[in-house]
């Protein structure tokens, strides 16, 4: 017990609550592990990986994952921090997203001590009667209690009815499930608290909740996040994968170390940095990919800082023009997200052409022939006009 515990406990920020958690456990049989995903976009980064990486420890203990796509959720938009009432998705993205997202899920979780259901499947068979059934189990004031709720309500920004009945669906999820435990973020504690009451009111055994915080990108200070280009993405080439994580800062590659393997934190810590940040790396490409793929992807890395060389295999981007300014190539290139991003890696000395620096913003460059383009220490790209 003590031992299961220790592995469950390892990274997380609450058990909700933890004597319940303790008695579910000394049932000695595998708990129903509840964990639901919106398929609100077709790749993942390592932020989401969080969560797996509790899921598949627990997968270890001989507990049962319930893997829920939120195919009915996701046309709602989950409100969870969000300022503004979210567009809803069509059911062709949600299918083509649910695809990819359990395709990258299983680099991490066991596919065999997997369950994969959709909450469609009874969400769409609710009637309206139904509906306001579950509608009056919570009530409006304990919905302003949520956070991103009560700011939108004093800046008298709109909330949609339909965005109240989100944490009444998630909840009910785990009654259709009956639910054991429910794992996700600190951001979801407020939807898998209800799911508890309404639990309870279906007279079941509310389930125990796991909260693990929310994993900062590689700037080190914001959540990780493809908007704020600070992410790691699952699907990256390893090379990129290997890069960025060699990238984050000694402090946050502890706090990496903690959510996203099983190794000691105190043999991390009798490492020296720079290998403790080596290994890293090598176990996430490995995961994503395979051994082989790792090892070619530090050969590559080192042959790059340590000797200064390109790598062999560089992407290439055709454009129709022949000259463009620095600023547009580093926007087509997908290496800067805004002309803002682009003047300032200018600025800070980080782009480069064909090996020479570049630090005239309004630098317009001839591209009929074919030139290397560089910025920072490991993204490169070549670029082809006409």
């Amino acid at each position: 017990m003590n031992e299961q515990l220790a592995i469950i406990k390892r990274g997380t920020v609450e058990l909700i609550p933890e004597a319940e958690l303790i008695k579910k456990l000394q049932a000695k049989r595998p708990l129903r592990i509840k964990f639901g995903a919106d398929p609100s976009a077709p790749d993942i980064h390592l932020g989401h990986t969080v969560v797996l990486n509790k899921l598949r420890q627990l997968q270890e203990l001989g507990h049962e994952v319930i893997f829920l796509i939120g195919d009915f959720t996701a046309m709602i938009g989950d409100p969870t921090g969000k300022s503004e009432t979210r567009k809803p998705l069509t059911r062709e993205q949600i299918a083509q997203n649910a695809k990819t997202y359990q395709e990258q899920a299983f680099k991490i979780l066991d596919k065999k001590k997997t369950k994969i259901v959709y909450n469609s499947h009874w969400l769409s068979q609710l009637k309206a009667a139904d509906i306001v059934a579950l509608a009056a189990k919570h009530t409006v004031a304990r919905m302003l209690e949520r956070d991103d709720f009560a700011k939108r309500y004093k800046s008298e920004t709109a909330i949609s009815i339909h965005e109240f009945l989100y944490p009444l669906f998630q909840g009910y999820d785990s009654v259709e499930l009956k639910a054991d435990v429910e794992v996700g973020g600190t951001d979801q504690k407020f939807n898998m608290l209800v799911g508890r009451e309404l639990q309870r009111e279906w007279g079941q055994e509310p389930q125990a909740i796991i909260t693990l915080p929310l994993l900062e990108g590689t700037d080190g200070v914001q959540k990780m996040s493809k908007s704020l280009n600070n992410y790691i993405g699952v699907t990256e080439p390893p090379a990129e994968i290997f890069g960025k994580t060699m990238s984050i800062s000694d402090l946050l590659m502890l706090k990496y170390y903690e959510l996203l393997t099983d190794i000691s934190l105190d043999e991390v810590k009798l490492m020296h940095p720079k290998e403790a940040k080596m290994r890293l790396a090598s176990i996430l490409v490995e995961r994503f990919y395979n051994q082989e793929t790792a090892r070619q992807a530090k050969d590559e890395f080192e042959s790059i800082f340590k000797e200064g060389k390109t790598p062999d295999q560089i992407d290439k981007l055709k454009l129709r023009e022949t000259k463009i300014n620095i600023i547009d190539l580093l926007l087509s290139a997908q290496f800067a997200s805004s002309r803002s991003e682009a003047k300032r890696l200018i600025q800070q000395g980080g782009v480069s052409v064909d090996e020479e620096a570049i630090s005239d913003e309004k630098c317009n460059l001839e591209i009929s022939v074919e030139r290397l383009l560089r910025v920072g220490k490991r993204k490169f790209l070549r670029i082809i006009g006409g």
